[in-house]
């Protein structure tokens, strides 16, 4: 990993242009940074780009998807029978893996949170085996819990009825949970989750960690403090929704992101921006 960062760092001096899926208010003292070591070439921020993609009319922008799994919409109908802010929505995204003991210890811990939620549940989530999950768990979440294969993320999240989001930290999850105001719990995986989880919880306050040994007390304590505690359901959650209205700043007529693409489509046909 090391050496493929190096790589890919060596390579950006040899680039046209670099460009950011993140906007200026969010990341601002590392694309300083990036900037003062990289005069050239330009660098362009043009985050979160879904909430750009929104803009454009759904039949012109049914193609543009960069989810790896079917999407299943009928969790929309039972996240309507939930009271607003009461579930929480638990994805680890595409490619991360856990092993069968950290699947379970998660199982309890949502069931003995006794708050409503929502489990995204790929058929390869589980290292070298299928997910199975403990004797008795379905009776224990019954009414409150609902498991599943693959949801649209983004209505997901969106919904009323949610009021926090377990995730791996992955980067297109963390901008889709910011842009709808939701608070965080962190257990990132690889790469650049790691990080992703340190600015979450320490520079933008919108998240709490999970050790990622996961234990059963440990998830059933966050989802507690998350939804009822005063530092998710208050403090992180006015913080999210801070920075909801500065990702929609960003993505709006005028706004940095908003010029920046146009901007970029601008140059690359060799015309000037209107």
């Amino acid at each position: 990993m090391v050496e493929f960062l190096m790589q890919e760092a060596g390579r950006s001096y040899d680039a046209t242009a670099l460009i950011f899926n993140t906007f200026d208010a969010l990341e601002m003292e590392v694309l300083d940074a990036l900037k003062s070591q990289l005069p050239l070439p330009p660098i362009y921020t043009v985050g979160p780009l879904h909430l750009l993609l929104n803009q454009i009319p759904l039949s012109e922008s049914q193609s543009l998807g960069s989810n790896l799994w079917i999407e299943d919409t009928k969790c929309l109908e039972w996240l309507d029978s939930k009271k607003p802010n009461s579930v929480v929505y638990v994805n680890f995204g595409s490619i991360t893996v856990m092993t069968p003991q950290q699947l379970v210890e998660f199982a309890w811990g949502l069931a003995n949170s006794k708050h409503n939620f929502l489990w995204i549940i790929r058929p390869d989530l589980v290292v070298g085996e299928s997910a199975t999950l403990p004797p008795g768990f379905a009776e224990k979440i019954k009414e409150r819990g609902l498991l599943a294969n693959w949801y649209p993320q983004e209505d997901v999240l969106n919904h009323a009825s949610i009021g926090g989001f377990l995730t791996h930290c992955g980067w297109n999850s963390i901008l889709e949970s910011l842009s709808c105001g939701i608070p965080m719990i962190c257990w990132p995986f690889f790469a650049d989750q790691q990080i992703n989880c340190r600015y979450l919880c320490k520079h933008w306050e919108v998240g709490m960690e999970i050790d990622n040994n996961v234990k059963r007390d440990e998830v059933e304590r966050s989802v507690r403090e998350l939804m009822e505690g005063e530092k998710g359901k208050i403090n992180m959650k006015e913080r999210a929704m801070e920075w909801k209205l500065k990702a929609e700043e960003a993505t709006l007529p005028g706004g940095s992101s908003y010029v920046t693409i146009d901007k970029i489509v601008s140059e690359m046909f060799g015309s000037k921006t209107t």
